[in-house]
């Protein structure tokens, strides 16, 4: 009968012998994915240029014997000032999700970082910090908003009801009731 001892070093080889023949079959393995990722890459490649040319040739057949025309743009749409709008809704989207921001943010007021965030921007790059800031700076130019303190920004505090018609000018009641000598 053999003894302990020779069992377990039989076993220990076995699994040695084991161990190399899967780290062979491992490195097959790797080496087939590798070549597989490079044919895979080089066909995306491959489809992406032929849309591409595809692309071109409509292009060139739609406008055939045509002067290029410019790309019509739309109306840009700007920040209107508070005296003149009705309600937040004129606003643009972002402008929309800033002054909610604004709103949510209390009496801290909302930093420029903050609202890079709110607008889906790198908050880690100056670029959309500065950017984000230039929105909320525009906002309070045009009565949106209030810089309470350097780079704080909040709702201006409310305020009393606005006389009816033309904000400063006379209202249409007034001019209504006054009598023009003939």
């Amino acid at each position: 009968m053999p003894s302990i001892r020779v069992v377990l070093q039989t076993r220990r080889k076995a699994a040695a012998v084991r161990v190399e023949e899967l780290e062979a079959e491992l490195e097959r393995v790797r080496a087939a994915l590798a070549d597989a990722e490079e044919v895979h890459r080089r066909r995306v490649i491959g489809l992406e240029q032929y849309l591409e040319a595809l692309a071109e040739e409509d292009a060139s057949a739609d406008g055939a014997g045509e002067v290029p025309r410019r790309k019509a743009v739309g109306p840009r749409r700007a920040v209107p000032h508070r005296q003149y709008a009705s309600d937040v809704a004129e606003l643009s989207p972002d402008y929309q999700a800033l002054m909610a921001a604004a709103v949510d943010v209390g009496g801290d007021g909302l930093g420029a970082r903050r609202a890079a965030v709110v607008l889906g921007w790198d908050s880690a790059s100056a670029s959309g910090v500065e950017g984000a800031r230039a929105r909320l700076k525009r906002l309070v130019e045009r009565g949106w908003l209030v810089e309470a303190k350097p780079g704080r920004f909040m709702p201006p505090a409310p305020e009393q009801a606005p006389a009816p018609g033309r904000p400063g000018g006379p209202s249409c009641v007034a001019l209504q009731s006054t009598r023009w000598p003939v």
